[in-house]
């Protein structure tokens, strides 16, 4: 549409700059509103003598769905304009380009990372299944990112999109084949599921850095879609088990063997019930009270369970939490709450009840401990990052939780592990390195 020296459609109202992108019948820029030059908007520019019959009819689908839904992961269309030659759908800006461009960028993404973006995903989908919407033409390039760092996901592109109930089922092509189900490619009746099928092409290509059907030719990219030869999944990199199990049951070739929506988002890689939102701090507070009631009533047992279940609510209430002060209290109580477990766990363990005795009421050691155990003197100062505290032994079953706290906090953390090697987490390189039963590697992409 747009060739070299060719100039953007002037609009009364933004300032059109740098293109984003583009296809066959629009292209997307960058814009500035001229009464607000603060407020960053994303215009897509529909030529009107490119339009036929099909792409005016994606065009209006796509308008109509997009005016009607409201979610945070999902791009917000703020307005829609036109004139004699274009028009213009007046978008959310996402500075972090898509996802195609970013895994690319790593040549794969960490199983962590994945999932994070994975549990984004699954929340639009749930979004829209519930409004028995399929999109159709799901895919790395028509999933963008709010920004590189800590980035959100936010699905685009709905001019495949279709109302479709669970009964519903299409004969009409749509969508793009290297991650259309095979259904879809082979002419068949296909129904809402090819959007899961999609989305395990997605979790594949980041994780193993290439789609599962990458081909040099349309006509080999054909004949392996075609096959009745089960997907087969990469030794390396490990995957746990949740995420291999999950991968297998959405690349199944038969639909009817493929997983469903329900158990898709039930599964326990995808676990949706931990993803950040704005429940997650309440959740965890309400387990905490559950935990202090049990400490204080000698029940250590059931007190630790508490404290390990309100943990896994914790560090996503610390995701989504935007404002730097109550994250920080959040932040402190959190550190509290992993070194008392930590001592509840050792108490457990050897069942030493004048141990116990001799130690403070669990109401007291929370308010006594300073965050992560520390002590404002023995705080030191790392070259490359913030605060570099020395951190008392903790067990592996805290690693995790600790490592989603030193995220946070962008810091260097040093643990002397006695049943383990010397584990060292710096994030001021841009990464970690965790040693404990196995060796994983985390790049800062969060």
């Amino acid at each position: 549409m747009a060739g070299a020296g060719w100039a953007p459609p002037q609009l009364e109202d933004f300032l059109l700059t740098e293109r984003l992108g583009s296809g066959t019948y629009a292209t997307v820029f960058k814009a500035y509103r001229k009464k607000n030059a603060r407020e960053v908007v994303a215009i897509k520019c529909v030529s009107k003598k490119n339009l036929n019959k099909a792409s005016i009819e994606n065009l209006l689908t796509e308008i109509e769905i997009l005016k009607n839904v409201r979610h945070p992961h999902i791009v917000e269309l703020k307005d829609f304009q036109w004139d004699k030659e274009y028009i213009y759908l007046i978008m959310e800006y996402c500075a972090g380009g898509d996802l195609s461009r970013f895994i690319r960028s790593r040549r794969i993404l960490p199983e962590k990372v994945a999932c994070i973006f994975l549990q984004q995903l699954a929340c639009a989908l749930k979004f829209l299944h519930d409004k028995n919407i399929s999109h159709l033409d799901l895919k790395p390039q028509n999933i963008l990112l709010s920004s590189l760092e800590k980035p959100h996901l936010k699905l685009a592109d709905f001019g495949f999109a279709q109302h479709m109930s669970p009964r519903d089922e299409k004969h009409v092509l749509r969508g793009s084949p290297l991650y259309m189900a095979p259904e879809m490619v082979c002419s068949r009746q296909y129904d809402a599921r090819v959007d899961l099928w999609s989305v395990g092409v997605i979790l594949y290509e980041a994780l193993f850095g290439r789609p599962p059907f990458a081909s040099k030719s349309f006509t080999e990219l054909e004949e392996k879609i075609r096959s009745s030869q089960p997907v087969e999944l990469p030794s390396r990199p490990r995957l746990s088990p949740e995420c291999r199990d999950l991968l297998q049951r959405l690349l199944q070739r038969d639909p009817q063997q493929r997983i469903s929506f329900q158990a898709f988002f039930a599964h326990p890689f995808v676990d949706m019930e931990h993803m950040p939102s704005s429940e997650s701090l309440g959740k965890a507070t309400k387990l905490v009270m559950e935990a202090i009631k049990k400490d204080q009533e000698g029940d250590m047992a059931n007190a630790l369970s508490f404290y390990s279940k309100a943990l896994e609510y914790f560090v996503p209430a610390l995701r989504y939490e935007r404002d730097a002060q109550r994250k920080e209290a959040i932040r402190s109580k959190v550190s509290d709450y992993i070194s008392r477990a930590e001592q509840l766990k050792a108490l457990v363990a050897s069942d030493n009840k004048t141990l116990l005795q001799k130690g403070c009421p669990g109401r007291d050691i929370l308010k006594g401990v300073h965050p992560a155990g520390v002590s404002r003197a023995t705080r030191g100062r790392c070259s490359t990052t913030s605060l570099s505290p020395k951190i008392s032994p903790l067990s592996c079953i805290y690693y995790y939780y600790l490592l989603e706290l030193a995220k946070e906090t962008a810091c260097c953390v040093c643990l002397p592990c006695c049943k383990f090697a010397r584990l060292t987490i710096n994030f001021g390189g841009g990464g970690c390195l965790l040693l404990a039963q196995e060796t994983f590697l985390w790049r800062k992409m969060l």
